[in-house]
């Protein structure tokens, strides 16, 4: 199994006062790992979910049920960790054909640091090493920047599904086709 190391940018001049020992401390701060959630991390990965995602709705991501993605063949569920903290996580259920993006989430003092951008890559090239070529999700008709985040990625709406979300909010459902369309984030093919 394969394990990332994403490093974060961070300013090219620190202020003054600072020099060689607040650099090297940014680097293991920001030192941030990906790799595959244990089951001892169901319970705060549930919690992670009800705070960063179903905030106003009755929890159904317990840790029973992550417990059990990642437990199952056919689930990957990735953490993003800070030293041995978990700051991010997702969860990816793939089928022969296709692939459900189940839960994404940063904690928001890691956010914007290219952490959800590096987990939903890594399930991505899960994918197409497995064969699955379309990868689906749905978030909450409301949150826009997750909207914005998708849509960089290269995934385009599909539909607005009515109570969705315990019949009390409105999903936008998205998807995209890996084989075929490449990331936002990547770089564009060299000229010929």
């Amino acid at each position: 199994m394969t394990f990332r190391t994403c490093f974060t940018r961070w300013p090219e001049r620190l202020p003054a006062g600072r020099g060689a020992p607040a650099r090297a401390m940014l680097d293991v701060v920001y030192q941030y790992r990906l790799e595959p959630a244990r089951v001892a991390d169901a319970a705060l990965l549930a919690g992670m979910s009800q705070e960063l995602v179903e905030s106003g709705l009755r929890p159904a991501w317990d840790a029973a049920r992550i417990a059990w993605h990642i437990r199952h063949p056919d689930s990957v569920v990735l953490a993003a960790r800070a030293g041995t903290a978990i700051v991010g996580f997702a969860i990816m259920r793939y089928a022969d054909d296709t692939a459900h993006l189940n839960l994404l989430a940063v904690a928001p003092g890691h956010r914007r640091r290219g952490i959800a951008r590096r987990l939903v890559a890594w399930l991505e090239d899960t994918a197409l090493t497995a064969g699955t070529f379309t990868i689906a999700l749905e978030l909450r008709a409301g949150n826009a920047g997750a909207r914005a985040f998708y849509a960089a990625l290269g995934y385009r709406e599909l539909a607005r599904v009515p109570g969705y979300y315990q019949g009390r909010e409105c999903a936008i459902r998205m998807v995209r086709d890996v084989a075929r369309q490449p990331r936002g984030d990547a770089a564009p093919p060299p000229a010929p």
